[in-house]
């Protein structure tokens, strides 16, 4: 197996993780590192031993020997233009979500990308949850029967909704529920979507950035199959960066329920009193071991590369998941269910939400 050069640009939380994670990997032969930010940069520096380290995103474009490169950028508008300009160059992207803020953002990336013949991919590491796979094998080999229907509930600290919140003015369903819109339609593939149904609830968030707390959304599938999807960021400031999730999928022939609300790590100090490790949606590194999805979906990805193989999350699907959640947000305004693919009716109605 031939070693190569990877690049992580945004070093955050996310890009953090993966940063160490790749330099760790025997499959990389040098690591690059891009952030904007000296000291978060100085840091995952010494945390990571790169090649290069660098504050502009075009020193990884221009570099010719790096072949695959992470984008875990902040705020999410910067997406777009930045694996633009890495697939342009050639280089296979892994990048975080959301694909884009436009569908014809989406449409360039993808276009690019094959135009290219680059590996390009989203950031759904939900997959790489053993739950998650566990769900996909028992519809996979029937136990369940024919799947009737989904129920997915997230919800996440208002310590970090307020962070992600007051980034950028996207609503749960397009920066929580994406996860398990992702991960649903996946389950229930070739079935595809046809129609979603939204509600939303002000609380905590609105004089934050006029975002709803909390979205429940009714997603119909071409099947028949009934998928309903919570998502929320107002659970109390106690546990930062929580997440806890409840899944229930019920078929013709049983019923698969899914506790993923990390209750059963269970810690209480005298001086931070009780709370959950090792309970974020991305997972942490603990020691030797990496606890959650990222850590391994970013070898993924490498190894995609490498040996020539499907990645796990196609772009085509993650711009399904953009239209379902795009869907949601009219819907939650307008109060009518709106059918999937999305009309030019409803494109009309989004660009007079977004004041265009």
């Amino acid at each position: 197996m031939r070693q190569v050069e990877v690049a992580v640009i945004g070093t955050g939380w996310c890009g953090g993780i993966r940063a160490e994670t790749l330099s760790r990997s025997a499959l990389v032969d040098k690591l690059h590192i891009c952030e904007i930010r000296p000291e978060r940069l100085q840091e995952v520096k010494e945390l990571t031993n790169p090649a290069t380290a660098t504050d502009d995103y075009m020193d990884i474009v221009k570099n010719p020997a790096i072949e695959v490169v992470y984008i875990s950028t902040t705020p999410e508008q910067s997406h777009y233009p930045i694996a633009r300009d890495c697939i342009k160059a050639g280089k296979n992207v892994l990048l975080e979500k959301p694909l884009a803020l436009e569908l014809s953002e989406a449409d360039e990336l993808i276009a690019l990308s094959k135009e290219k013949g680059v590996k390009f991919t989203i950031g759904y590491s939900q997959r790489f949850n053993p739950k998650i796979a566990y769900a996909k094998k028992s519809i996979a080999n029937g136990t369940l029967g024919k799947v009737v229907n989904v129920m997915v509930s997230r919800h996440l600290s208002r310590n970090l909704g307020k962070k992600i919140a007051n980034r950028v003015k996207l609503s749960p369903a397009a920066m929580e529920s994406t996860h398990d819109l992702d991960f649903v339609f996946w389950l229930l593939a070739p079935a595809k979507p046809v129609r979603v149904y939204s509600q939303g609830a002000y609380g905590y968030m609105k004089d934050l950035n006029g975002s709803y707390d909390c979205m429940w959304s009714t997603v119909t599938m071409d099947d028949g199959t009934l998928v309903v999807i919570g998502g929320g960021w107002n659970l109390p400031p106690s546990f930062p960066n929580y997440c806890g999730t409840w899944i229930e999928i019920t078929g013709t022939d049983g019923a698969l329920i899914l506790d993923d609300t990390s209750r059963d790590n269970w810690m209480n100090t005298v001086k931070d009193g009780t709370y959950f490790p090792m309970s974020t949606m991305p997972g942490e590194q603990v020691d030797h071991a990496f606890a959650g999805q990222m850590g391994p979906e970013t070898l993924h990805f490498l190894e995609a590369v490498l040996l020539d193989t499907e990645v796990m999350v196609s772009p085509e699907h993650a711009r399904t998941v953009m239209e379902a959640y795009t869907g949601a947000d009219i819907s939650a305004e307008t109060n009518e269910p709106v059918g999937l693919p999305l009309s030019n009716h409803s494109l009309a109605i989004l660009a007079d939400l977004k004041g265009h």
